[in-house]
């Protein structure tokens, strides 16, 4: 299991758009659709990943806590499905109803959305104000597979409820690590 980090793109950046198909409802979904909102958390993740394995229900869980929140958030599959057929929308829609996600789950068929955040690997996680500014980018908490810290979410849930809150985000912030997006050749 090789371990790849965050590019930790720039504090401040403006969330690139987006308009991808959710594999879960088949709607297309956009970045601004979350226009008003006070946050939005778009996260690259994918099925077959170890280190998304490990947080799965944590995800099924943040979305649901901030469900009635005035946050948005939207999971992100860029993978190459030729090299992992699992990461193919279908593979999508049964990881997000196996879990319950609350939230979009969108495929990213040219990858051109990762290459848009700079993401870098599953899961990567950035944070966005109001005005989409990137105001959190980093780890979800520092529990890795095999590591024995348990599964909280706390760097991230810290961060949107600061940024819900009208606060800043936390200025100390880890990149988040685990499997580099498979990009086509």
């Amino acid at each position: 299991m090789a371990a790849t980090e965050s590019t930790m793109l720039e504090l401040g950046t403006v969330a690139p758009d987006f308009a991808l198909p959710d594999a879960v409802s088949g709607k297309t979904v956009s970045r601004d659709d979350y226009a008003g909102k006070k946050a939005l958390l778009v996260f690259f993740i994918c099925p077959h990943c170890p280190f998304v394995k490990h947080i799965n229900e944590a995800l099924a869980a943040l979305g649901s806590d901030y469900a009635n929140q005035p946050i948005g958030i939207v999971a992100i599959s860029s993978n190459d499905v030729v090299m992992h057929p699992s990461d193919s929308p279908e593979g999508l829609k049964r990881q997000a109803e196996t879990f319950g996600f609350k939230f979009p789950y969108l495929y990213d068929e040219t990858q051109d959305v990762a290459h848009e955040y700079k993401a870098a690997c599953t899961p990567d996680f950035f944070l966005f104000d109001g005005t989409f500014s990137l105001v959190y980018r980093g780890q979800f908490d520092s529990s890795r597979p095999g590591n024995g810290i348990p599964v909280t979410g706390k760097d991230l849930r810290t961060a949107i409820d600061l940024v819900v809150a009208g606060q800043p985000a936390p200025a100390d912030q880890k990149p988040s690590i685990g499997c580099n997006i498979k990009w086509k050749a």
